[in-house]
């Protein structure tokens, strides 16, 4: 007779595809031999995998779950100096959402159990027709690994076991099991209730992380456009120097060139004296001739240098132009920087409500408190007052209540000066706690009456 395999808890290993979806699974010894270099991955060559360590039971449902990053290279081989314990952190996380089987364990990277493995883990998405959580359900359910499974059978109680109640009983019987059931549906939606807050605080620090992360992205892009601008002005500046030091060159060369001519026209001029000297007529044409010749060169000399200087004006008033547009555009970018740097947390506030977004926080005595958006500011102000209103006590009474309920022990003092410090019952609400009586022992407690009475 051949013995059966019994179910029992499996590990495994789900890859997840770049636009979601699960694309692979395989057994955790699998996953050894790829870590091993047995095997490797051509599919995923020189990419980085989102990954899913999952530990399930006999009834195909999920009890913990690690998500992390592995590198392969460009053969597909995972990264060698890969050395994440998976077992180990699956085993030490915090609570999650409730797959089924109760609260899981989840380690992601707003909630890592070993604070240097945190930048190798991510963040699950938990958004509705996207929640990765669901998708590690559903596989486990489909259970393409080949799990053994666990068939649920209710044990069958024999007849001569049934005993019958007597009549009078039947009414308390009732009042008993509506008693219980009330209990047990109270005690549910308290875990439903628990539940919920833990995955609405997971999505909070999801998408304060993505916040970051965008505006870290923002503040790199603003800071290279803003540094191109800036070299764009210094190359439009060095442009407008040697423009202004090419034109101050043209002109001092056209003075020279005027002075030059000024020159020649001295010497024609001698020349013409010398020449009416020895005829006037014939000096009067060669006078003539000279001077059209020289007012037609001069002319057409300062034609030519002006139309070189009204082309530099153009082009110089062209780059005063751009020069003007460039700064406005900085301006602007220095106006929308400081806009993005001086939201405040208000703002964050008011878009994580019209979000949805629920702000819960714990005191002891209180519970969980929802916060609405216009009691914010009152309750960073003084959170103890806050939370001795919700349990309808002074904010004094609060605060010794929760002294005694973060150390019931006995607040008297003995002649010595000395704490008299014996351990007490702890009073459960500040509402039925009374200083003096409530944190004191027994003796004490009578010798305050005593003293009282008297």
């Amino acid at each position: 007779m051949s013995m059966q395999k019994k179910p029992q808890m499996a590990e495994a290993v789900m890859f997840f595809r770049e636009r979601g979806g699960i694309c692979k699974q395989m057994l955790f010894p699998e996953f050894e031999a790829l870590l091993d270099g047995v095997v490797n991955m051509p599919e995923f060559a020189d990419q980085q995998v989102r990954v899913a360590f999952v530990v399930i039971n006999p009834r195909l449902l999920i009890k913990s779950a690690v998500f992390f990053y592995l590198d392969f290279d460009e053969k597909g081989a995972p990264d060698r100096g890969w050395n994440i314990p998976l077992q180990h952190l699956a085993e030490k996380a915090g609570r999650g959402p409730d797959l089924g089987a109760g609260p899981i364990r989840l380690a992601c990277r707003s909630q890592c159990p070993v604070s240097w493995h945190q930048m190798h883990l991510w963040d699950p998405s938990l958004a509705p027709g996207q929640n990765d959580l669901a998708l590690l359900r559903d596989a486990a359910k489909r259970n393409s690994l080949g799990l053994l499974v666990e068939e649920e059978v209710q044990p069958a109680v024999a007849p001569e076991r049934l005993q019958m109640a007597s009549e009078d009983r039947w009414y308390a019987a009732d009042g008993e099991a509506a008693a219980k059931l009330s209990e047990k549906l109270d005690h549910e939606h308290r875990l439903k209730t628990a539940q919920l807050i833990k995955q609405q605080r997971l999505r909070i620090a999801s998408l304060s992380q993505q916040r970051e992360e965008e505006l870290a992205k923002l503040k790199l892009a603003n800071e290279e456009q803003n540094s191109n601008l800036q070299a764009q002005i210094l190359r439009l500046q060095q442009a407008l120097r040697e423009q202004q030091t090419l034109n101050g060159e043209l002109k001092a060369e056209l003075a020279a060139q005027a002075a030059s001519f000024q020159s020649s026209r001295e010497d024609m001029a001698e020349q013409l004296r010398t020449l009416e000297q020895h005829g006037r007529t014939a000096g009067e044409i060669l006078r003539s001739q000279l001077e059209s010749e020289i007012e037609a060169r001069i002319a057409s000399a300062v034609v030519e240098y002006k139309e070189q200087v009204a082309t530099r004006d153009v082009e110089l008033a062209y780059r005063r132009e751009q020069d003007v547009q460039v700064q406005q555009e900085l301006e602007l970018l220095r106006r929308e920087r400081d806009e993005l740097a001086g939201e405040g947390g208000e703002q964050v506030l008011e878009r994580l409500a019209k979000l949805g977004v629920v702000f819960v926080v714990y005191h002891p005595g209180a519970g969980h408190l929802t916060i609405p958006l216009q009691d914010i500011a009152r309750y960073q102000d003084n959170p103890m007052a806050y939370a001795a209103a919700k349990c309808f006590v002074s904010e004094t009474q609060y605060r010794q209540w929760l002294a005694h309920f973060q150390q019931p022990s006995c607040e008297a003092k003995l002649p010595s000066g000395e704490r008299c410090a014996i351990p007490i019952d702890r009073v459960d609400s500040p509402s039925r706690f009374a200083g003096g009586d409530s944190n004191c022992c027994a003796r004490h407690k009578a010798s305050s009456r005593l003293r009282t009475v008297g």
